[in-house]
């Protein structure tokens, strides 16, 4: 597959710092407010999201962050996962805030600090005080997070009640549209339909096979983009390298996000997107995330900027033939390094749910348990 890259300009517009300690329902305020945060789906064969079941989903949580035991995000089945959205403040002076999410068409799971209101379609703080200056003595585990990531950045310190943090994070199970309709065709190309009335920022379609990668990077999709059938491509280092620097520029120049907060969103997710399998890649434009995820702020900031990146699983024909090899030999550790994707996948293939399939899903649900977390 041919290679392209994408030079993206960006321009950096420095945080307006200056808000009043005061009651949340007081005029407008200073404070920035920036937030990233991803959508993972996996494409059926006609290329529209399919219901799965992550089986363990992102380990690694620390313990310290709350859970809504009425349900587990790893115990329930949707079209999108939100994994981690992380909300960031700046401000120079000492501010209160209050700040609502709204998750209508899905479910809040995770979230911390503590919330006024918490889990289901709905999270809500009643006091977010702001505190310019140097860190706080964040909770820090033993144990090894990719929590942690998000803390990289110049965001000013927060206190809830008396938990303090570099952002509010939250994650959780929905079960709405996404903008793009990745699929094979009969000859073996993609294509990659939008079917929302935006321009899509960045697509990038990507394949890392036994470590041979192939990626193409489109900017500004509006209708339907079709790939090579052959995605050929240098060792799986030197192409990263190249695909991180594309999402970190558009995420600045496109998203409105700070380049510490870019790096520390790649930093956090760089293991799992550029994983074995094959996968679309995309920046949402703002509206629809605003549609999906309404963002209430408290005095309301100058700025508020979300940038989402999405992710899209593909079963491609390497992958679906590998799958069936190991139903047909019994090779339970090949369907396993599928991960909470062999759930999604293996029942599209010939060998359907047989035992084999079976006793690899039980073998990845047991490598994480239920509700663990970092200590």
């Amino acid at each position: 597959m041919r290679l392209l890259t994408a030079t993206l300009a960006f321009s950096l517009t420095a945080p307006l710092f200056a808000a009043e300690l005061g009651d949340p329902s007081s005029v407008k305020s200073s404070v920035v407010a920036h937030e990233w945060g991803t959508f993972t789906s996996v494409a059926g064969a006609d290329g529209d999201p399919v219901r799965w079941d992550a089986l363990t989903g992102p380990p690694e949580l620390p313990c310290f962050v709350n859970v809504w035991h009425v349900v587990t995000k790893s115990g329930v089945s949707g079209l999108v996962r939100m994994e981690t959205p992380v909300l960031y403040f700046y401000s120079s002076r000492p501010t209160k805030l209050s700040v609502d999410v709204q998750f209508p068409l899905g479910t809040i799971t995770e979230w911390y600090p503590d919330a006024s209101i918490a889990g289901g379609a709905h999270l809500h703080y009643d006091s977010v005080e702001l505190t310019p200056g140097p860190d706080l003595a964040y909770p820090l585990p033993a144990g090894q997070s990719r929590y942690f990531a998000a803390r990289n950045t110049d965001a000013t310190p927060l206190k809830i009640g008396d938990q303090v943090e570099k952002m509010i994070f939250y994650r959780g199970v929905g079960g709405f549209a996404i903008p793009l309709r990745p699929k094979f065709t009969d000859d073996g190309k993609i294509q990659i339909r939008n079917v929302s009335q935006d321009r899509i920022p960045l697509v990038i379609v990507f394949e890392n096979r036994s470590g041979k990668v192939g990626y193409r990077i489109e900017t500004d999709v509006q209708e339907t983009v079709i790939d090579p059938p052959e995605l050929n491509g240098p060792e799986l280092n030197g192409a990263t390298a190249v695909i991180k620097d594309a999402i970190v520029k558009a995420l600045i120049a496109r998203g409105g996000l700070y380049p510490k907060e870019a790096q520390a969103m790649i930093d956090t997710w760089q293991d799992s997107w550029f994983e074995e399998g094959m996968r679309v890649i995309y920046i949402l434009p703002q509206r629809q995330v605003d549609a999906v995820l309404p963002l209430t702020i408290q005095p309301g900031p100058v700025e508020t900027t979300r940038a989402f990146v999405g992710r899209i699983e593909m079963l491609s024909s390497a992958m679906k033939q590998n799958m069936e090899n190991a139903m047909a030999s019994g090779d339970t550790a090949a369907l396993e390094k599928f991960g909470r994707f062999v759930g999604a996948f293996a029942p599209r293939t010939d060998g359907g749910s047989n035992a084999v399939y079976r006793k690899a899903v039980a073998n990845v649900q047991s490598k994480v348990n239920v509700g663990a977390c970092v200590r």
